[in-house]
Parts: structure tokens; C-alpha cells; sequence
């Protein structure tokens, strides 16, 4: 049972590693940097489409990979 959890888990950390990397990049220019990106606080907006199901599967991953390390834990305890 041990040897299943951590392969899962191994499997669901690759998983996260690559739906982080699909995830569209938010760039900052230099004037971001040095205003502090005031202008752009009220300028937010939903995300929706390929960025919100990204978001999505990620938060998803990572509740799995929280559950597994738990059972994995609970598993060497005992």
C-alpha cells in the first residue's frame, strides 16, 4: 500500500510540475516594478477560459498530493 501511495504521489507531483508550467505567464515590465503595480489593482479581471481551467486542475492536484502525503504519513506511523 505504501509503494502505491508514494508512485501516486510521485505521478501527481509531475502532474503539478507541468500544469504550472502550462499556465499562461503574467508579465511585469519595469514600470510594474517601480510603481508597484498600482494602476493595475482595479484593472483585475476573472480569469476564464484555458486560465481558469489551468487554475482549476491545479488546485485539484494540489488537494491530491495534501491527501496523499497524509495517507503516506498515517501509513509509516503505523
Amino acid at each position: 500500500m505504501y509503494n502505491l501511495l508514494l508512485t501516486l504521489l510521485m505521478i501527481d507531483s509531475v502532474l503539478i510540475i507541468i500544469a504550472v508550467m502550462m499556465q499562461p505567464a503574467k508579465t511585469d515590465n519595469a514600470s510594474t516594478a517601480l510603481s508597484g503595480g498600482a494602476a493595475d489593482l482595479f484593472s483585475k479581471q476573472k480569469p476564464r477560459g484555458f486560465e481558469a481551467f489551468m487554475q482549476k486542475v491545479t488546485v485539484v492536484l494540489g488537494v491530491i498530493f495534501f491527501v496523499l502525503s497524509l495517507a503516506l504519513v498515517y501509513i509509516s506511523a503505523h
